[in-house]
């Protein structure tokens, strides 16, 4: 009964990728057990990051120990893939449930992250995904840059390590004790907004409130990372301030690009392009895709439209089972999406249809593995 890929992104707040992946195959599995299945389970570089890339494509979890948001020692963690490749998740080091309650932008470090990614280039990793999402910080990339040898100094000279709230005293940035390790390496960025750094639609403004910033905090952290920014163009001739991404982690996107050299790209293109997704598609009956809700910022790059757009230049029917299906979503059509179903089948507010978002999706697979299988034996 042919060939099916599964690979949705999480319904947030309800269920991983890897529960949806999970439930989609039971369904076909017991219509169609002839059938095929491979499944792709989709994180965005928050967390669950690494697990996902582990259950798609092996490998095995690597703890190491490293600093917290808070300055607290933690153990951390990433993936290692069977070709060489970590995967970091930047909130296993920096993300906000390790601040325990106590949130505090002006404080929290990227360090540790800086740590994990340091572990994984002397086990030998060449190639680097790191996923941002999930962050308790706002200090530009800093901390995590000082913890692979670059130094920040202040206006009497002192190396320090920068938080946001302490990017207003940084003069001058010396990256050359950059370890060589990582400096040789290829680092990905996963980045799912294109936000830029500053401004009313940067990583302060946007971003640090949900990270404890009131008011007169986010204008302070804003105007510190503009002033990173401007420090940066400067003393290493990148230009951050307005790049799409930047603000990404609390402008950890716009530092991983001038520190690193990392490339910023897409989550889902980047898992796309690590599991050979394109090869994988060949000769496929269809890709069942899904996400909690589509709507007119999905075109901008998530899940459904990522596969569908990579699908369709192959002639995949490409079948989304979401949580809604919003104002906006028939441009997914345009896309490369065959078909959408909806998991809300009494189009219930969010609060109350995720009270049932597993028995819904169950419910829609069941029907949609009946009719596929019916049409199967025509």
């Amino acid at each position: 009964m042919g060939k099916w890929i599964l690979i949705p992104d999480s319904f947030k707040g309800t269920m991983s990728s890897r529960e949806v992946c999970t439930m989609m195959a039971s369904a076909l599995r017991h219509h169609l057990p002839e059938a095929e299945i491979v499944s792709v389970p989709v994180a965005d570089g928050g967390e669950g990051s690494v697990e996902a890339f582990l259950t798609a494509l092996g490998g095995r979890r690597v703890e190491v120990p490293c600093t917290g948001p808070d300055g607290r020692p933690i153990t951390g963690f990433y993936g290692c893939l069977p070709d060489g490749t970590a995967v970091i998740e930047m909130a296993a080091a920096a993300g906000l449930p390790l601040m325990e309650g106590h949130l505090c932008p002006e404080r929290a470090t990227t360090y540790g992250v800086g740590e994990l990614l340091r572990a994984a280039v002397r086990d030998g990793a060449r190639r680097v995904i790191l996923g941002l999402g999930g962050s308790a910080t706002n200090d530009g990339g800093c901390g995590c840059a000082a913890a692979l040898g670059i130094r920040f100094l202040d206006q009497e000279g002192n190396t320090y390590v920068p938080t946001g709230g302490t990017l207003d005293r940084l003069a001058r940035i010396d990256a050359s004790g950059l370890d060589p390790a990582v400096r040789a390496a290829e680092i990905t960025v996963m980045c799912d907004i294109d936000n830029p750094l500053c401004g009313p639609t940067g990583a302060s403004a946007v971003f640090g409130p949900q990270k404890g910033a009131g008011p007169a905090q986010v204008a302070c952290l804003d105007r510190n990372l503009r002033h990173l920014a401007e420090v940066i163009r400067r003393d290493l001739g990148t230009e951050i301030l307005d790049l799409p991404g930047s603000g990404a982690a609390g402008g950890m996107g716009g530092g991983m690009v001038a520190f690193l050299g990392g490339r910023l790209q897409m989550g889902i293109e980047t898992v796309l392009d690590t599991v050979g997704f394109d090869t994988m598609v060949q000769g496929a009956t269809a890709v069942l895709t899904g996400e909690g809700r589509i709507d007119g910022q999905s075109l901008r790059g998530k899940v459904v439209i990522g596969v569908a757009r990579r699908a369709a230049a192959v002639g995949v029917p490409v079948i989304a089972v979401v949580g809604d299906v919003a104002p906006g979503a028939a441009a997914a059509y345009e896309q490369g999406v065959t078909a959408m179903f909806s998991t809300n089948r009494q189009a219930l507010p969010w609060e109350q249809a995720r009270l049932t978002a597993r028995e819904d999706l169950a419910a829609v697979m069941e029907d949609l593995a009946r009719l596929l299988a019916a049409m199967g034996q025509r």
